[in-house]
């Protein structure tokens, strides 16, 4: 009897690992391919670089805010309610684009799946720590979970390309991701989630904003907010910047993106096996320093090197987001994960929002995409520098090995 409940058990842990992951995967078709939709809006409504941006900044604005306002809500109702709760929001968006017409409802549409996205991700990282035993294992799982999240990244604006090519509207990408959303409900409802243990105090927005005042969170919440800066700086304006491309190689502004995407997702995989031989301080202040490098060249080198360097920097970007947000979420107990994931996750969107509005303004003022890269080239700088201190300080080492134990299931 105890084998069959231990396997039915193992069995169990593998299906929320698989859930974790295609959740990931979900939302990146749509986040993740806005750089192949905003040339097309920006046709078809007449827009402005600015104005079209809105595409990217109200979804990330509405996670940041849904994260912040209702982290919480993965350690008050539980992981399994969170994650439903919020799947079938961002499904019900997606569904709802095939009946839009007009700009602003697409924009109000993509704030409603933002919101959904918030919920959802938040329990999922929460999640995470229930079904691992160790911080290493903790990071392991992140960034097989956002290997999963670069595969939707490239699947994402390939339905786009193909939707195109067929004389299809790119709608019908956030039907797709609906769909998909929908199954996920379904396996969410019926898989058993692992008890988690009560807090000492009832996880409520209170509780939230006094952990924003951990200096662990905001650390590791400001060196994610210049690296997501740096991110979506490649997948939301690199498409237009790389369109006055005339090189040799005519394929690149087509496909620069995708090669982006390919290059992180081949990188979040190879993560696991760099993490298990390399310190995890070192490995990102390496890629940091190569990012920036990257940067530099493309806005001294202009479009011709930038088309090669933007999506080149795509494979040393690959393991600093999710190594720096398991980190993160680790440096707190379990029963606080869910708040943690939020504070870190309002910062990520937040940067996500405003860094691609930065950049569209600065372009737009100066009437040339490549002024927007160089305020990223600064991100990416800035990036470097704090990565390179972490690696020199490693400050959150002994916090780390304190909360070990937490990691123990069933605890």
């Amino acid at each position: 009897m105890r084998d069959i409940d231990a396997g039915n058990n193992e069995r169990n842990l593998r299906l929320l690992r698989v859930l974790i992951c295609l959740m990931f995967l979900s939302f990146a078709m749509t986040s993740d391919a806005v750089g192949g939709v905003i040339p097309r809006i920006i046709d078809e409504f007449r827009l402005s670089m600015k104005a079209a941006s809105a595409f990217h900044y109200a979804p990330m604005i509405a996670i940041a805010f849904g994260a912040l306002l209702l982290g919480f809500l993965a350690d008050r109702l539980g992981r399994k309610r969170t994650i439903v709760l919020g799947l079938a929001l961002y499904a019900l968006s997606c569904f709802t684009f095939a009946f839009g017409q007009a700009f602003g409802l697409f924009v109000g549409l993509l704030a409603v799946s933002g919101l959904g996205i918030s919920i959802f991700k938040i329990g999922a990282l929460a999640l995470v720590g229930d079904v691992t035993t160790s911080a290493h294992s903790h990071t392991k799982l992140m960034n097989t979970a956002e290997g999963f999240f670069a595969v939707g990244s490239i699947i994402g604006p390939a339905v786009v390309a193909l939707l195109l090519s067929r004389g299809l509207s790119w709608k019908w990408l956030y039907v797709t991701a609906g769909v998909l959303c929908v199954l996920l409900v379904l396996l969410a409802a019926r898989i058993n989630y692992p008890p988690v243990p009560a807090s000492v105090q009832p996880a409520s927005l209170g509780n939230t904003f006094r952990l924003m005042k951990d200096p662990y969170a905001l650390g590791f919440s400001a060196l994610i907010t210049l690296y997501v800066a740096v991110e979506v700086a490649v997948y939301v304006w690199m498409p237009t910047y790389v369109r006055a491309y005339r090189g040799a190689y005519p394929w690149l502004p087509v496909y620069g993106l995708t090669l982006f995407f390919v290059l992180r997702a081949l990188g979040r995989f190879l993560a696991v096996w760099l993490l298990a031989r390399f310190s995890w301080t070192a490995v990102l202040a390496v890629f940091g320093v190569v990012i920036f490098i990257c940067f530099a060249g493309a806005v001294a080198g202009g479009v011709e090197w930038g088309a090669w360097l933007l999506p080149l920097s795509g494979l040393f970007m690959s393991m600093i987001y999710p190594t720096l947000n398991s980190k993160g979420i680790s440096c707190f107990e379990k029963t606080q994960h869910g708040a943690a994931a939020g504070i870190i996750l309002f910062f990520t969107a937040l940067s996500a929002a405003l860094g691609p509005l930065a950049m569209g303004a600065i372009s737009d003022a100066y009437n040339d995409p490549r002024s927007g890269f160089v305020l990223a080239t600064g991100f990416a700088l800035l990036l470097g520098a704090g990565l390179l201190v972490n690696w020199w300080a490693d400050p959150a080492s002994r916090r780390l090995q304190v909360l070990a134990s937490d990691f123990s299931l069933g605890k």
